[in-house]
């Protein structure tokens, strides 16, 4: 009997979602694009969940996509073709676009399109020994997955066509050195590391930080114009909500925020 292509399993207001490919290394398929971005989806309107952590079974994160696969597609039309690569596009823009926090942990390896998938978190814990690639021209393919504009947002254009040019591998100490890995987790404790940090972020006021997201997501295409609107718009938003109510009254009784019983009364 097949596996299902996806776990999920809840800690506290975590949900924790994990590639289930162990034997090919988490690479990707289309059912899990399928699985992954409805759980996604479900998971931006159940109030119990404050954050999200994807993850992989074994020992490693992903190593992109099933070259069995992706061998057989060079006899498909040019149009089904792009309609299968969409499905990972769309993936991407599901973790991209959700409104609950979502964490990579990274174990092992994340290659090719893993690559993609882990930079489109909002955050990432990653392994001291974990290995990054951006993999596709060893095998003569080109970057997928938005692998190119989340690189960029980091690093030079001339370290961006070296990562890619080469496929060399990236660890996980230098991928913190450059900025997108949030902590750095011993061997065989990402998960442990970025569950801890889901449950600090899901304490958190969520209609704010779906705002936030968004803020950080377009600061780097926006022009200060532009950022300066949608943050005035956010504000004044955010100044009616009961988080806001919630939160500074919190401040000024000098006590802490309680902004999950709010969650619990809109559920």
């Amino acid at each position: 009997m097949a596996l299902p292509p996806l776990l999920q399993r809840r800690e506290g207001t975590v949900l924790v979602l994990s590639n289930n490919n162990p034997a090919a290394r988490n690479a990707l398929s289309p059912a899990f694009y399928a699985a992954l971005t409805t759980a996604l989806v479900q998971a931006e309107t159940d109030p119990g969940v404050g954050a999200i952590v994807l993850t992989g079974e074994g020992e490693h994160f992903c190593a992109g996509g099933d070259l069995r696969q992706l061998a057989t597609r060079r006899e498909l039309p040019v149009e089904e073709r792009r309609a299968k690569l969409e499905g990972l596009h769309d993936l991407i823009r599901a973790v991209r676009d959700c409104r609950k926090p979502v964490i990579a942990a990274v174990e092992g390896a994340a290659a090719g399109a893993g690559l993609s998938l882990a930079l489109a978190c909002d955050m990432l814990v990653a392994a001291k020994n974990s290995v990054f690639s951006v993999a596709y021209v060893k095998v003569g393919l080109t970057p997928d997955g938005g692998a190119t504009a989340f690189l960029a947002e980091f690093v030079s254009r001339q370290l961006l066509t070296e990562l890619c040019l080469t496929g060399e591998r990236i660890s996980g100490e230098r991928l913190h050195a450059l900025g997108p890995v949030n902590r750095l987790a011993e061997p065989g404790q990402a998960l442990e590391q970025a569950l801890a940090l889901a449950t600090q972020v899901a304490a958190g006021p969520e209609q704010a930080m779906a705002c936030i997201k968004t803020l950080c997501r377009e600061a780097y295409a926006n022009t200060l114009g532009q950022q300066l609107e949608q943050e005035a718009r956010f504000m004044v938003v955010s100044q009616e909500t009961e988080e806001s109510r919630e939160g500074i009254g919190a401040f000024l009784e000098k006590r802490a925020p309680d902004f999950a019983s709010l969650r619990n009364r809109q559920a």
